[in-house]
C-alpha cells in the first residue's frame, strides 16, 4: 500500500464502481474484498493508472461533492474524448474539463498540453490559453493551442 490512498465513500455500491472505473481505465486491477457484517463487501481495493484506492461500502451518510475530484492526464485528444465520454455516462458533464460519474465522483479530464499552455512564462499566451478554457466544456487541444497561438 503507497503511503497515500484515496478512500471513497460509497452508499452500498463499491463493487460496482469499481467495476465501472476498471473497466474504463486499461491499466487497471482489482485487489482485495473485505467483508463487512453478515459478509457482504465493504471495502475493495483497486488499482487505475498505477493510483490505488479504496472504495467503501459506508451507508448513506456521506456523499461526493466538487471538493475533491480525481484528473486524468490525456496525452492526447482522443483520450480526452474517450475518458470524457465514458466517465460521464450516466453522470453530468460540466464546464473547464470537469465531470461527475453516475456515483458523484468528480473527475477532470485535462490535456497535458494545457498545463504547459497556462504554465507559459509568457503570460499573455498563458492569459489567451485560459480565457479559452473557461468557455468550454470538454476541453478541445486543438482549440487551445489555437487560442495560445494567437497574436
Amino acid at each position: 500500500m503507497k503511503k497515500i490512498t484515496p478512500f471513497l465513500w460509497f452508499d452500498n455500491n463499491a463493487e460496482e464502481a469499481v467495476a465501472f472505473y476498471t473497466s474504463i481505465f486499461k491499466n487497471s486491477k482489482n485487489g482485495n474484498i473485505n467483508p463487512g457484517p453478515g459478509g457482504k463487501p465493504m471495502a475493495v481495493t483497486f488499482e487505475i493508472e498505477g493510483q490505488e484506492l479504496i472504495a467503501f461500502n459506508g451507508g448513506p451518510y456521506f456523499k461526493f461533492n466538487e471538493a475533491i475530484s480525481l484528473s486524468v492526464d490525456c496525452k492526447t485528444q482522443e483520450e480526452v474524448d474517450d475518458y470524457w465520454e465514458k466517465l460521464s455516462a450516466g453522470g453530468s458533464k460540466g464546464r473547464c474539463g470537469w465531470l461527475k460519474d453516475k456515483y458523484g465522483l468528480s473527475w477532470q479530464i485535462v490535456p497535458s498540453a494545457l498545463r504547459q499552455f497556462i504554465g507559459s512564462s509568457d503570460a499573455k499566451r498563458s492569459q489567451q490559453a485560459m480565457a479559452a478554457m473557461m468557455k468550454m466544456d470538454k476541453l478541445d487541444i486543438a482549440a487551445l493551442k489555437q487560442a495560445y497561438d494567437a497574436d
